[in-house]
């Protein structure tokens, strides 16, 4: 067994199934040059965006970082995420957590050379 765990979770999976389907309507359109088809396909790839924010904020998906193997399974709920994961670009978009992961290091100010 594999000790990443990234995407095994119900927000991953189910936004991957609607992005596929998306990307399938929008092949499809380009193929036969049809523009309504290329809209549509657009059209699903933003929902499969939406919708897999919206299941990662209900907790359905997992912050950054690998978890514990105990809770790898797919219908384990992450508790945390209505406090918001720090460094989870979605959690900052939707107003939780502090969203401060930047390193001290990476603040310092460097001294200009003469």
């Amino acid at each position: 067994m594999s000790t990443y765990d990234e995407g095994h979770t119900v927000a991953g999976w189910t936004g991957t199934a609607i992005a596929t389907v998306g990307s399938c309507v929008l092949g499809l359109g380009v193929c036969t040059t049809s523009a309504l088809a290329v809209a549509g396909g657009t059209a699903v790839l933003a929902v499969a965006v939406l919708v897999t924010w919206a299941l990662h904020l209900a907790g359905w998906g997992k912050s950054p970082g690998v978890r514990p193997v105990g809770e790898w399974r797919m219908r384990d709920r992450d508790r945390s995420a209505r406090a918001g994961h720090p460094g989870c670009v979605g959690c900052r978009l939707a107003g939780r957590g502090s969203g401060a992961s930047v390193p001290a290091a990476a603040t310092e100010v460097v001294p200009e050379r003469a």
